[in-house]
C-alpha cells in the first residue's frame, strides 16, 4: 500500500470537509478548553456511521465469543483505514480531539475488549465504542511516570466478595468527564510492592469514594481534558475486576495487559504525527510562496527550501510507517511492542521538529495564536511525552535488539 485507495481518498475528503464545516468554526472554544470536545466527536461517528459500524463489529465478535470461533479482522481498506482517516484529518485542526477519542474508544474500550469477560464487555464496551459513553484508562500516578509499574501505589485489597480501592492518578485523559474508568492498581496481600499483582478494574461515574478533578491547565492539546482521579476507599465487586478472576494476572499478567494497550496506543500516535506534518506543510508551502521579504517570497531562500524538503521527507517516511500498521493490520498480524516504540518514537520526534520549523518559517507570525502553527507546535511536544518518553521507546527498541 503506497498510497489510499480510491474508495478511502473519497471518505478522506469527506471527513476533511466535515472537520472544515463542523470542528474548525469552534477552534478557538476548544483551544481554550471552554467547550468538551465530546459531541462534536458523536456527531463526527454518527455522519460517517461509525457507532452503527462498532455496534455491529461488537455483536459479531460477541457472537464469535459464544460460538468459541475467532473474532473477525477488518482489512487495509477497511475498519483500519476508517479508524486512521478521521486521526489524521482531525489532528490538522485539534490534535487533542483525537486523544480525547483515542482513549475512550481505543484505551478504554480496548482494555475491556482485551481482559474481560462477555458480561463485561456486554455491560461496558459498547456504550465506549459507539461514544455513547466516554472512557479513561487511569495507570499514570503523581509519583509513577514512565515507572508506571514499578512506582505504582494504588491498591485494591480484598474485603469479603469486594475489593477496597485506594490511590489517586493523574494526566487521566478525559478523567473530568469519563463515564466509565479502567482503573489500575496492585493487589495488596501484605506482600511487597514489586511481588503485587497488577490488576484492572471498571468504575462508574459517581461511586461513593470516586472525585474526579476538574480539567488541569498545560501546555497543549486543550481540545482534550485532563484531570486527576482520588479513590477513597472504593469499594468493587468481582464483576468489576476486569475477567473477574485474579488468576488471569498470575506473574506478568497484568502488566502485559496493559502494555498490549501501548502497542496500540503507540501506533496511533504515528497518524496523529503525520496529520500534523501534514498541516504544518499546507499552511507552509503556501505562506512561503506569498510571503515577501527582501524584495522576493522567502520560498525563492536556500534555508526556507531546506526547511520545505524536510518537511517533506517526514510526510513521506511517517506516512509509510502508518501504511505499514494498516497492511500488518489486514494481514491478520500487528506490531510487537518494539516496533510500535521504533514507529512512535520517529513519528513524534518528526511531527515535533516539523511543527516547530513551521513556527521558524513563518517568523514573528509563526509565534502568535492567530497562526496554527503556534497551536500545532505545542501540541505535537506532548507526542514526544504520553504513551511513553522517547528515551522510554529507546530502551524498549534497544533491549529488543540485545535480547
Amino acid at each position: 500500500m503506497f498510497e489510499w485507495p480510491e474508495e478511502m481518498q473519497m471518505i478522506r475528503d469527506a471527513v476533511r470537509q466535515f472537520v472544515d464545516n463542523e470542528v474548525r468554526p469552534h477552534r478557538e472554544e476548544l483551544e481554550h478548553g471552554d467547550l468538551p470536545p465530546y459531541d462534536l466527536l458523536r456527531k463526527l461517528y454518527r455522519t460517517f456511521g461509525m457507532d452503527q459500524m462498532a455496534r455491529e463489529s461488537f455483536t459479531r465478535r460477541i457472537e464469535a465469543e459464544k460460538n468459541g470461533d475467532t473474532a473477525p479482522r477488518g482489512g487495509p481498506g477497511g475498519g483500519g483505514s476508517m479508524a486512521m482517516l478521521p486521526i489524521i484529518e482531525l489532528c490538522k485542526c485539534s490534535p487533542g480531539m483525537v486523544t480525547a477519542m483515542g482513549v475512550s474508544v481505543g484505551l478504554t474500550a480496548a482494555s475491556i475488549m482485551g481482559k474481560g469477560t462477555i458480561a463485561q464487555k456486554e455491560r461496558w464496551a459498547l456504550d465506549l465504542l459507539t461514544l455513547d459513553k466516554i472512557g479513561a484508562w487511569a495507570i499514570t500516578e503523581p509519583n509513577s511516570g514512565s515507572d508506571a509499574f514499578g512506582s505504582m501505589q494504588s491498591t485494591a485489597r480484598r474485603d469479603g466478595d469486594e475489593y477496597v480501592l485506594k490511590g489517586s492518578k493523574t494526566f487521566i485523559t478525559n478523567g473530568p468527564y469519563a463515564d466509565t474508568i479502567v482503573f489500575i492498581c496492585k493487589l495488596d496481600e501484605g506482600n511487597p510492592p514489586p511481588e503485587r499483582k497488577v490488576l484492572q478494574f471498571v468504575l462508574d461515574r459517581g461511586m461513593p469514594g470516586l472525585e474526579q478533578s476538574k480539567p488541569l491547565r498545560k501546555m497543549g492539546l486543550h481540545s482534550s481534558p485532563t484531570g486527576m482521579l482520588f479513590l477513597d476507599d472504593v469499594r468493587a465487586g468481582r464483576d468489576r475486576l476486569l475477567g473477574e478472576s485474579e488468576d488471569g494476572y498470575r506473574g506478568s499478567g497484568g502488566r502485559d495487559a496493559s502494555k498490549a494497550t501501548f502497542t496500540m496506543e503507540r501506533t496511533g500516535v504515528a497518524a496523529m504525527a503525520l496529520g500534523i506534518i501534514e498541516r504544518c506543510l499546507e499552511l507552509c508551502v503556501p505562506y512561503a510562496k506569498e510571503r515577501v521579504q527582501f524584495g522576493q517570497p522567502i520560498g525563492n531562500y536556500q534555508l526556507i527550501q531546506l526547511k520545505l524538503a524536510k518537511m517533506e521527507v517526514a510526510r513521506l517516511n511517517v506516512q509509510n510507517l502508518v501504511f505499514r500498521q494498516l497492511e500488518m493490520s489486514g494481514a491478520g498480524t500487528s506490531m510487537n511492542l518494539s516496533e510500535a516504540s521504533a514507529m512512535k518514537l520517529y513519528s513524534a520526534q518528526s511531527a515535533t521538529e516539523v511543527a516547530l520549523e513551521a513556527v521558524q518559517l513563518f517568523g514573528g507570525n509563526g509565534y502568535m495564536a492567530e497562526y496554527e502553527v503556534e497551536q500545532l507546535a505545542r501540541d505535537s511536544k506532548v507526542l514526544q511525552i504520553y504513551a511513553g518518553t522517547d528515551e522510554i521507546q529507546i530502551g524498549q527498541i534497544a533491549r529488543s535488539l540485545l535480547a
